[in-house]
């Protein structure tokens, strides 16, 4: 007999099922002419295998270009609104094109598509990104029967790679207030790509880990999340402002299944995306950098435990309060044995000293860290509550 929390969730899926159809109808009579959008999010892989994923939308009636950095609290509310209420195209043909070959995929009920390819024998040497096309079958625009399609890119490590990175957005490189549902929720809805800050020094960090000890490398980094996908585009042109080294962004789908009204856990979703990024890249060892606050220790000494040989280095920004740090220091302890050190830093200057020790970034980038860690701090210290690296 099902319990009375599965019977909920059976509830709740058929009520969103069958809302979804109404909506569908509704919205076939309403917006016919609204136009179609391809909403692509960065591939990534290796010569082995590239997984590539994005949504089919019906354009929203908003300009989402990149704010400015004196917008209104209305239109950053606005922006976010307009975000997650999406109208998703299910059940349509995605045609992608890349390395001379072309490819089909399927929507799904909530319009996402997602497929992994085998890339060609040979790619160009020392070459990182790649140009993709992503087009609708049997579909054009109601406006003018044009076709619809995005042209974007693809990330493969190149050979020269020495490692990964393989980075946590919230509270370790945003600052979103994860702790605080108050201050979360505040910092999404109110503010924009300008308005969000980024904790002191992450940039100069991120650029060193992607030159590696040889500014001829190139590592790649990816950016892990359990933040909707809804929020792309703003992280997206908070990263480019920040002068933040750009990688493919994997976020979460928040919506219902039968099993669970998450699609995923916050830790079951960043677990599958690590495991996928570590699948596709078989050949690189790689840095796990977090926060202490949720449970990027826990995720992080379970992908040390499930990859022996295979984790380099372990940074967690310490944002949680004593009686958290007792838990992480216990698995720090456990990553000892494993022969990874898991460092519980209290700012980004701390973790790129030991990375220069290990040799995974050039030690002359440390002084540019610090500058730029300083800048960053003053920047918002006149900022009434804006927070700032801890240990300051």
């Amino acid at each position: 007999m099902a319990t009375w929390k599965q019977a909920l969730l059976n509830t709740a899926v058929n009520v969103e099922e069958h809302f979804d159809r109404l909506k569908g109808r509704l919205f076939n009579r309403l917006h016919k002419n609204k136009p179609f959008q391809i909403v692509y999010y960065r591939g990534f892989g290796s010569p082995t295998a590239v997984w590539l994923k994005g949504r089919v939308l019906r354009q929203r009636k908003q300009d989402m270009s990149t704010p400015s950095d004196n917008e209104s609290v209305w239109n950053n509310m606005l922006a976010t609104y307009q975000r997650f209420e999406s109208d998703e195209v299910p059940g349509v043909t995605v045609k992608i094109d890349t390395f001379g070959a072309s490819y089909t995929t399927v929507t799904d009920e909530e319009g996402y598509f997602e497929i992994t390819i085998t890339p060609p024998d040979s790619l160009p040497p020392g070459r990182a990104w790649f140009p993709v096309r992503y087009t609708l079958l049997d579909i054009t625009q109601p406006s003018d029967g044009t076709e619809v399609s995005i042209d974007g890119h693809l990330m493969i490590s190149p050979e020269f790679s020495k490692f990964g990175v393989i980075s946590d957005i919230d509270d370790t490189v945003l600052v979103t207030g994860a702790t605080s549902l108050l201050q979360a929720a505040q910092l999404t809805f109110m503010g924009n790509a300008y308005t969000r800050l980024p904790f002191a020094g992450v940039a100069a960090f991120y650029r060193a880990l992607q030159s590696g000890p040889v500014t001829t490398l190139f590592n790649p980094i990816y950016f892990v999340s359990s933040s909707p996908w809804n929020l792309y585009d703003l992280l997206i042109d908070f990263f480019r402002i920040q002068g933040i080294p750009k990688g493919p962004i994997l976020l979460r789908d928040l919506g219902m299944t039968r099993e669970q009204f998450f699609k995923s856990s916050h830790e079951a979703h960043k677990l599958e995306q690590i495991r996928r990024v570590l699948s596709v890249n078989p050949q690189l060892p790689f840095v796990l950098i977090g926060d202490s606050g949720q449970k990027d220790p826990e995720i992080y000494a379970q992908v040390v435990r499930e990859n022996p040989g295979r984790i380099m280095a372990v940074y967690l920004r310490d944002v949680s309060h004593d009686i958290r740090d007792t838990d992480v220091q216990a698995l720090i302890r456990e990553m000892e044995s494993h022969n990874v050190p898991m460092l519980l830093v209290p700012d980004t200057v701390g973790a790129a000293e030991h990375a220069a020790g290990l040799g995974l970034i050039d030690s002359d980038a440390i002084p540019e860290i610090r500058a730029e860690r300083r800048a960053d701090i003053q920047g918002t210290s006149s900022d009434k509550g804006a927070p700032t690296d801890l240990g300051e």
